[in-house]
């Protein structure tokens, strides 16, 4: 079974055993989609500017294309979700270098998939694959790209954000 599939699995279950007033959408948001957001936000924001070009090794993406990354993905999940055309803006990611355009444009991105979640049919996500898995994409996809930055705010010492909240404290 795929990961994708053992998490479409998880989220379903969890879904399935709310009360009537709760639901996927609900779920998804509430449970999952905040909290990745305020963790990539926040490590886009603690990462200093001099540090957005930094790469644990020369084969990897920097900081910056890692948030760059996740932006374009969730235009791509994110106007999936909507039925629409991605924004114009979402086309000027790739370029990005500078810490306040890349962490704006982040924002941005994740703004709109919020706005996404909101008008989301419920019945339509499920019954099409690719908009369940553009569901699906926005949470997972962006955990692993926090799981990855967070190496390098650890390499650069600092505290990534998901920890510096558990221990009550900022992410330096």
């Amino acid at each position: 079974m795929r990961m994708t599939s053992k998490v479409l699995l998880c989220i379903l279950g969890a879904a399935a055993g709310l009360s009537a007033q709760e639901n996927l959408k609900t779920t998804v948001t509430q449970r999952y989609f905040n909290g990745i957001r305020r963790n990539l936000e926040a490590a886009a924001d603690v990462m200093p500017a001099a540090k957005y070009g930094f790469k644990l090794t020369d084969g990897q993406m920097s900081f910056g294309e890692w948030i760059n990354h996740s932006t374009e993905r969730n235009y791509s999940d994110c106007t999936t979700l909507k039925g629409e055309a991605a924004p114009a803006t979402a086309a000027k990611v790739a370029g990005l270098k500078e810490k306040a355009e890349v962490e704006q444009a982040l924002k941005d991105s994740l703004a709109y998939c919020a706005a996404a979640l909101e008008t989301i049919d419920e019945q339509k996500v499920l019954a099409s694959p690719q908009m369940t898995y553009s569901l699906l994409h926005i949470v997972v996809h962006n955990n692993e790209i926090y799981g990855n930055i967070a190496g390098y705010l650890r390499a650069n010492g600092i505290v990534p954000p998901s920890t510096a909240s558990r221990m009550g404290r900022g992410g330096k």
